[in-house]
C-alpha cells in the first residue's frame, strides 16, 4: 500500500539514496572549517565560554559525518572512488550548502556576531507534515542537490528537511528490498571505535537503526520537536547553543523532566561575557593567491592544507573497512589547531591589519 509520503519522495532508486548520502556526507563536513575557523581565530584566553559552545557543536558535526557513513555503509556504499578525498568535497568558500537553499552563503570567518548569525542559519529548523512535500517543486533531476542553477523551488529549507527526505525514501525503499541493508557488519564504527564525545554512535544494521541514527543529526541541530530546545538526547541543540552567544547568556535544561526546560528564546541560566574584539583580524574565505610567494604565511598555508587533506584521508579509511583507524584520525582534527593558531597570528604581507586564515582547498 503506497503512503501519502511514498508518493513525495524524491529517493525512488537505491543509487538515488547512496548519492543522497554522499551529499549528506559534504553538508556535514561543509560546517567543520566554517566552525574551526571561527573557534580559532579567537584569542587565548578570551570568550571561553563561546570557544567551549562553538568546540562541542564542532565535534557533534563529526558524529554526524560518521553517522552517515555508518548509514552509507549499511546499504552497501563503497568509498572506491572516493568521497571525502573528491575534489569538491571541502566546498569552496564562501558557499551554499548543498541542500539547494540559496537564501544564504556559509564562509570562513572570524568570530563575530554576524558569524554566529550564519551558524544559526546552518542548524535553523522546519516542521513540514508527513501529508505535505519537503520542497516546493518536486519534479526530479538527476543529482538535484547539485546546486548550479540555484533554483529556490528545488531547496530544502533546513538540513532537517534534508534528512527527512532521506528518512522518506529509506522506508519506501526497505518495502520493496528487503535486503536493502546489505552492508558489511565490519564496515561500521561501532562504540569501541569512537572517541567519548558529541553523543553516541550508532551502528546501522537494519532500518530502524539508520532512521534512529539519522533523527539523532537532526535532533541535535535543530531540537527533538518544535518549541523546545533540546534534542532527543536531553542535550541542547545547535540552534539554541549558538543562540546563547548571540544573547551572551545559557539556556537550562531540566534533564529530570525536560518539559520544564526553558522556552526558546527565553533562556534563564547564567550571565557571560563576549568580547567580539578579542579575535584575529583574519582574512575572510583567504585562497593561495591572498599569500605571496615566498612568504612564510604562504609556507604555513600550505603546510595546513596537506595535513587537513591527510585528516580527510584517514577519516575516509576509517569509514572504508578500517574502524580502529578513527579514533586518531579525529584526534588530528583538533592538532591543527597550532597550525592554524599559527596562521592567524601572522599579518599576510602587504595587507596591513589582515592576518592569515587557514586554507580548506587550494583554488
Amino acid at each position: 500500500m503506497t503512503t501519502v509520503s511514498d508518493s513525495l519522495k524524491l529517493i525512488t532508486t537505491v543509487d538515488q539514496l547512496k548519492y543522497y548520502l554522499i551529499q549528506a556526507m559534504k553538508i556535514e563536513h561543509a560546517t567543520i572549517p566554517p566552525y574551526m575557523t571561527a573557534l580559532y581565530s579567537i584569542k587565548p584566553g578570551t570568550n571561553l565560554e563561546a570557544f567551549h559552545i562553538i568546540r562541542a557543536v564542532a565535534v557533534e558535526e563529526m558524529l554526524h559525518l560518521t553517522l552517515v557513513a555508518n548509514v552509507y555503509n549499511a546499504v552497501g556504499g563503497t568509498f572506491d572512488s572516493g568521497v571525502l578525498t573528491t575534489s569538491d568535497f571541502v566546498p569552496r568558500y564562501p558557499s551554499y550548502l548543498p541542500t539547494g537553499s540559496t537564501d544564504f552563503k556559509v564562509g570562513l570567518s572570524k568570530f563575530s556576531e554576524e558569524t554566529i548569525k550564519t551558524f544559526r542559519q546552518i542548524e535553523r529548523s522546519q516542521h513540514v507534515p508527513e501529508s505535505q512535500a519537503l520542497v516546493a517543486s518536486r519534479s526530479l533531476e538527476e543529482y538535484l542537490l547539485e546546486v548550479i542553477s540555484f533554483d529556490p523551488t528545488k531547496a530544502f529549507y533546513s538540513i532537517g528537511l534534508f534528512y527527512a527526505e532521506i528518512i522518506r525514501g529509506l522506508n519506501a525503499l526497505y518495502k520493496d528490498n528487503p535486503n536493502l541493508f546489505c552492508g558489511d557488519f565490519k564496515r561500521q564504527i561501532t562504540p569501541e571505535y569512537y572517541y567519548n564525545g558529541g553523543g553516541d554512535i550508532i551502528p546501522v544494521t537494519d532500518l530502524r537503526s539508520a532512521i534512529r541514527a539519522l533523527k539523532v543529526i537532526q535532533d541535535q541541530g535543530e531540537g527533538s520537536r518544535s518549541e523546545t530546545i533540546y534534542d532527543a538526547e536531553r542535550e541542547l541543540a545547535h540552534d539554541y547553543r549558538f543562540q546563547q552567544i548571540l544573547l551572551k547568556q545559557y539556556y537550562v535544561i531540566d534533564k529530570d523532566d525536560p518539559t520544564k526546560s526553558d522556552l526558546p528564546d527565553k533562556p534563564t541560566g547564567k550571565h557571560f561575557t563576549v568580547d567580539w574584539d578579542g579575535v584575529y583580524p583574519i582574512q575572510d574565505n583567504p585562497k593561495l593567491s591572498d599569500y605571496p610567494e615566498g612568504s612564510e604565511v604562504r609556507t604555513a598555508a600550505l603546510e595546513f592544507h596537506s595535513a587537513y587533506s591527510d585528516f580527510l584521508a584517514k577519516i575516509q579509511y576509517a569509514f572504508d573497512g578500517h574502524p580502529e583507524h578513527l579514533i586518531p584520525a579525529v584526534g588530528g582534527m583538533f592538532r591543527l589547531k597550532e597550525q592554524a593558531n599559527s596562521l592567524m597570528r601572522n599579518p599576510i604581507p602587504g595587507k596591513p591589519g589582515v592576518n592569515a586564515a587557514p586554507l580548506f582547498r587550494l583554488d
